[in-house]
């Protein structure tokens, strides 16, 4: 009889009929015994062997038999406590980490997914003894004992903040019977969680740089509207003040748009070639007022031979322009700008290293790695002045990742800075 089958109706009548047979076997056994005694007096002790033996050999199928209807009754009651295996195979198929619990809540199975995201776990332990979080384990009891589809969200706080939602769902039984098994799904939003956050902040620091200068718009229009009405001087000055803050508005919302436009491209490949060298001419030329403004020169080193790699020349020439107008906001204390060109072997093959060096104060270690967020500034001695949007290292970083580049910055205080595009020349066709 297997695992999990009724006793069917011959199996019930042919139990009376195997202990019939038992008996009249070991009265035959008996009667042998008497006669053998009675026969060979001298040979007793091997005849209550023998006699014993027959008697274990006909009893034994029928305690046989019993340990054998016992274990199948045994394992009859204990098997909804584990799942079989088509279940088993289905949650083992899963793409994400998946759960199957008993009704008292203990583990029965995971996949390997699971133990990837989990670490190991004991089958048959409590799910209480991984799982610490308040809403995710009442959410379980909850649908376990409703019999019911659920859902619930936590934080696995270890290494690092990690966001789970996980789908509870009863595994359907035969008609009329509870559920035995529940399935945990879990999926990870730690990305859509960070994204969300990330949208939220660039919201509320958008708002703030637009409004601080919208106050200002708003505090000036009232001044000129009150006591300064019919005072020249100080209109001229206010109107010099609110010219700037509207272009300040401007930019910012350029660059809002740009960003955004560059985001939605970021993942799209470029297909374009371009020569660094042309874009670096350009760059020089568009940028020379400004660099004469704060007494700067900006030269360019480019060593010889091709400079091409694939791209997008517009979106390279707003990288570098980027750049060399930082150089020139910050760096004007070091009087000029160098931009350089140079090809180099990297551990992926050659590779085309293009350059924007100031030699200004230098930025502080601790700023170095956040540069290129949105909206992340360092404000040295003579940087609010010429304020800029926050933006700028940000977009040159998303185009960069388009052309999959990289971009590295060295700086030392003191001494000046240095921006390096490194652009793969493998991709150039």
């Amino acid at each position: 009889m297997t695992t999990g089958e009724s006793q069917t109706p011959a199996d019930d009548a042919a139990g009376p009929r195997r202990t019939t047979s038992l008996r009249r076997a070991a009265l035959a056994g008996l009667a042998g015994f008497g006669l053998t005694v009675a026969m060979y007096p001298e040979a007793w002790q091997p005849a209550i062997g023998g006699f014993a033996l027959m008697m274990a050999l006909c009893l034994l199928p029928r305690r046989s038999s019993r340990r054998l209807r016992a274990g199948d009754d045994l394992r009859r009651r204990q098997s909804p406590l584990w799942p079989d295996a088509g279940t088993k195979a289905v949650v083992e198929a899963m793409l994400e980490p998946a759960f199957l619990l008993d009704r008292a809540l203990l583990l029965r199975y995971r996949n390997g997914v699971s133990e990837r995201a989990f670490g190991n776990m004991t089958l048959g332990d409590a799910i209480s003894l991984r799982f610490r979080s308040p809403e995710l384990l009442a959410a379980i009891e909850t649908c376990v004992g409703e019999q019911k589809a659920g859902n619930a969200d936590f934080v696995e706080g270890r290494a690092s903040d990690r966001f789970w939602s996980v789908d509870i769902l009863p595994i359907p039984a035969p008609q009329g019977e509870r559920p035995s098994f529940f399935l945990l799904l879990f999926r990870d939003r730690t990305a859509e969680r960070r994204i969300e956050r990330m949208r939220t902040d660039f919201v509320a620091n958008a708002s703030h740089e637009l409004r601080t200068p919208l106050a200002s718009l708003i505090g000036f229009i009232e001044t000129l509207q009150g006591a300064a009405r019919d005072d020249a001087v100080a209109r001229a000055r206010f109107l010099d003040i609110m010219r700037d803050q509207a272009a300040r508005m401007s930019r910012l919302i350029d660059d809002l748009l740009s960003l955004s436009r560059i985001e939605m491209k970021r993942h799209v490949a470029v297909e374009g070639r371009v020569d660094l060298a042309e874009v670096f001419a350009e760059v020089q030329e568009t940028l020379a007022p400004l660099a004469a403004e704060s007494a700067l020169a900006i030269e360019i080193e480019a060593e010889a031979g091709a400079h091409v790699v694939a791209g997008d020349r517009d979106e390279l020439v707003q990288v570098f322009s980027n750049l060399v107008e930082n150089a020139c906001k910050y760096g004007e204390s070091g009087k000029r700008v160098v931009m350089a060109l140079k090809r180099v072997r990297g551990r992926d093959g050659s590779v085309i290293e293009a350059s924007v060096t100031d030699f200004g104060p230098g930025i502080a270690a601790e700023h170095v790695p956040r540069l290129t967020e949105r909206f992340y500034r360092v404000e040295s001695g003579g940087s609010r002045a010429r304020r800029g949007t926050g933006l700028g290292l940000s977009i040159v970083r998303n185009i960069l990742v388009r052309h999959r580049a990289r971009l590295l910055v060295h700086s030392v205080v003191g001494q000046g800075s240095t921006f390096t595009a490194r652009f793969p020349v493998k991709d150039v066709h």
